[in-house]
């Protein structure tokens, strides 16, 4: 079985601005791609999960959150880390969008999102994590069988270095 850290996107790898989907709004928070390495380096699978409601509200199209997300991985793969895979639920109950105006299982806090990847990549639950700004991530990840660990700002880097440390 594999191990893997599973990071929140927006208020862990970017700063917060309220339904980022465009590069030239995206700001890496302090430390991400440093941290992305350091889980890579540490030999864990580095696996984004994230709510993405501003589909189901129309706010942008799915097909702007996957260029947005492309970006990111040719960013990180440029200073030499890499996103393993990338989970999103574009869902939402009060959405606008039909397709997507659905209660689902992925959205966080359901572990849909963090099961589905344990499934995908045969992880082993016991030795992965969850970082995320928000206690519905940490509701998923002990919904999913996992540690989660509350990130409230600062360098996302350090905060990472002593997880993988203790393990």
């Amino acid at each position: 079985m594999r191990c893997a850290v599973f990071l929140d996107r927006d208020g862990v790898l970017n700063v917060d601005r309220g339904y980022v989907f465009k590069t030239d709004e995206f700001e890496w928070v302090p430390g991400a791609i440093e941290a992305v390495r350091r889980i890579n380096a540490a030999g864990y699978l580095a696996i984004v999960a994230t709510n993405q409601s501003g589909i189901a509200r129309q706010y942008y199209a799915e097909s702007d959150f996957l260029a947005l997300t492309d970006w990111m991985r040719r960013e990180l793969a440029f200073r030499g880390a890499r996103l393993d895979a990338v989970y999103h639920c574009p869902h939402h109950v009060d959405g606008s969008a039909p397709a997507f105006t659905i209660a689902c299982d992925c959205r966080k806090p359901k572990p849909g999102m963090l099961l589905r990847a344990m499934a995908d990549f045969d992880i082993d639950p016991k030795q992965s994590f969850l970082i995320g700004d928000k206690f519905q991530d940490m509701e998923a990840a002990n919904a999913a069988g996992i540690s989660g660990y509350l990130f409230e700002g600062g360098n996302l880097d350090a905060f990472v270095a002593p997880l993988l440390d203790r393990r």
